[in-house]
């Protein structure tokens, strides 16, 4: 039985990821990988409607309807949030502004679908976890076992320096420097590498778990399968997640709770917040693109409102005590 022979869409794809996105954009794995995820879930979506096998999609197939109602799928049945659904959409635009330059037949149906607007979403108060609740995850690590060493090291290296789950994964072990100054070399979004410390529990932690690993891994990736791969995002949600579930018999605030990697990206900007470091250094160690970013903690930080609110009411008490002279010729000047 022969194969079937791609259509033009195919052509298209790749040279996206091959040229504009690798080549020319120099995108991240990160970043590849993130717009792959929905141009996959794109092209199953439109197959399974159109009754076609990916393979035999064309790019007209691809309309303006047929993407409306992908997003809504997203939302409604996937249930991605809005935000989510803006991410699989800028990636979707960014294919159909290559397509315009690409096929200039499609540049009319290419437009329309470039056309579609993102949808506001309302920003959620940031959640995160205090020191009890990150001291109860990490205390379900058994670091007798290999497996235990990897999962606490993974943890305590994502709560410490805030890195995105996508660039922990990234870290090769020759990225590390746990000679002082300990450092890491973080690899993140679009290509912009960054320099972050790193404090002497996490680095004698890193050092301790570099050295158990066998010696076939300890040059590769940091953080690895039982297989010796390096880990994906799947499996470091599934880790915490497991942990979580653990922790929460000593810890029942996590119980019901979501916690994500990301979510201890947000603790470790809150305790930096509330440990008096300025913004443009947490800046820096997270590396946000934007200062608007950083600034969503402040907002979310409940405890410094707290103490600003105390303050207040404790000045407008003490503005409100009356003035006694403390000499009667003071006494009589106030009287002038």
């Amino acid at each position: 039985m022969s194969r079937r022979k791609p259509s033009a869409l195919a052509g298209l794809i790749e040279s996206f990821f091959r040229q504009r996105l690798a080549a020319q954009r120099r995108a991240s794995p990160a970043t590849i990988a993130t717009y792959r995820d929905a141009l996959r879930l794109l092209l199953v979506f439109a197959a399974e409607k159109l009754a076609k096998p990916p393979v035999a999609l064309e790019v007209k197939d691809l309309d303006r309807d047929l993407v409306l109602a992908f997003l809504d799928f997203l939302e409604k049945k996937r249930g991605n949030s809005v935000r989510s659904r803006n991410a699989r959409l800028a990636a979707i635009r960014s294919f159909f502004r290559h397509v315009t330059y690409a096929d200039p037949s499609s540049v009319a149906m290419a437009q329309r679908i470039l056309s579609i607007p993102g949808k506001r979403a309302t920003r959620k108060v940031v959640s995160f976890l205090n020191k009890e609740e990150v001291a109860a995850v990490l205390a379900t690590m058994d670091r007798a076992t290999a497996q235990g060493r990897r999962d606490h090291a993974m943890v305590l290296f994502l709560v410490r320096t805030g890195a995105r789950v996508s660039e922990a994964i990234a870290i090769d072990v020759g990225d590390l420097r746990l000679a002082t100054p300990t450092q890491v070399l973080m690899h993140g979004k679009g290509s912009k590498d960054r320099v972050v410390p790193l404090l002497p529990e996490l680095a004698t932690t890193l050092q301790s778990f570099v050295k158990s690993k066998p010696r076939g891994q300890q040059r590769g990736p940091l953080f690895t399968n039982s297989r010796g791969e390096r880990l994906t995002r799947w499996g470091v949600n599934h880790i915490l997640a497991r942990a979580v579930n653990e922790a929460a018999a000593k810890a029942p605030s996590l119980r019901g709770r979501s916690v994500t990697p990301h979510l201890l990206r947000h603790t470790t900007a809150m305790d930096m917040l509330q440990s008096g470091v300025d913004l443009t250094t947490i800046r820096s160690v997270l590396g946000h693109a934007s200062e608007e970013t950083t600034h969503h903690y402040v907002e979310a930080n409940t405890e410094m409102k707290r103490a600003a609110l105390a303050k207040g009411q404790h000045d407008e008490a003490a503005a409100l005590d009356k003035y006694e002279p403390p000499d009667e010729l003071l006494a009589l000047l106030e009287k002038l």
